[in-house]
Formats: C-alpha cells, sequence, structure tokens
C-alpha cells in the first residue's frame, strides 16, 4: 500500500523535530566560581548565611561592580543586600535594593515565607508601589 502524502508530510515533520539541535556547552559550579562577578556573588551569599554581614556585603557589591551578566545572579544579590540594609535598619537602602533587584529582573519576588519577614517584609512591600 502506498503512503499518502499527509502521511510522508507528517513522519518527515516528526523525523526533523528528532534532530539534535547543537548543545549549549554546560558550565559547571567550578567555572562560574572562578569568574570574579560569580565567585564574589558565592561568596556573599555564603558569608549572608554564616552570619557575617559586613562581609557579605563587601562581597555582594563587589559582585555587582564586577559585572554579573545575569539578571537573576543581579537581582539575587539586591536581595541579600535589601536583607542586610534592612536589617541593620537601613531602610532606604534596603527598598533601594529591592528596586534594584526588580530593575534587573522584572519577575523578581521574594518567597512568602521571605516577604512575610517582619524585618525587610513591609519594606518590600512597599518597594513595589
Amino acid at each position: 500500500m502506498k503512503p499518502s502524502w499527509t502521511l510522508t508530510v507528517a513522519l518527515l515533520a516528526v523525523l526533523t523535530g528528532c534532530a539534535q539541535l547543537p548543545q549549549q556547552p554546560v558550565v559547571g559550579i567550578i567555572e562560574l566560581a572562578a569568574r570574579p562577578a560569580e565567585g564574589a556573588l558565592l561568596a556573599g551569599i555564603r558569608a549572608y548565611e554564616d552570619g557575617q554581614y559586613a562581609q557579605a556585603e563587601k562581597r555582594l557589591n563587589a559582585a555587582l561592580q564586577a559585572g554579573l551578566p545575569s539578571p537573576k545572579d543581579q537581582a539575587a544579590a539586591h536581595k541579600y543586600l535589601a536583607f542586610i540594609y534592612c536589617t541593620s535598619r537601613r531602610t532606604a537602602e534596603c527598598e533601594a535594593a529591592f528596586r534594584a533587584a526588580r530593575a534587573a529582573d522584572p519577575g523578581f519576588a521574594l518567597g512568602k515565607s521571605e516577604a512575610g519577614h517582619p524585618l525587610w517584609g513591609p519594606v518590600y512591600q512597599r518597594s513595589q508601589r
């Protein structure tokens, strides 16, 4: 039995869709950490999580100054800076950091538990206006 034209076109479309597209090179965490901006971001987040806020602030600002290429990474740096500013009662800087995070990544938003934090939650809400 001879295949119909429609079936032949459909089969070619499926087979074409299965063709491999060129793959993007995979970049590992070791390579990222070796880059100045990304390494500073990772060090800043680590310092923040260890409660070393002065060191975290320094590293996060260094990451931003080094030129983080990823908008999500820029937003993360600003977010952690906002947390530091709010916990040290620098409310205007905290609000500006939240605005900078959203400017870097328009999809930026705090998670539910972060947005409900008593120190920076209200500042975050104000920054959205």
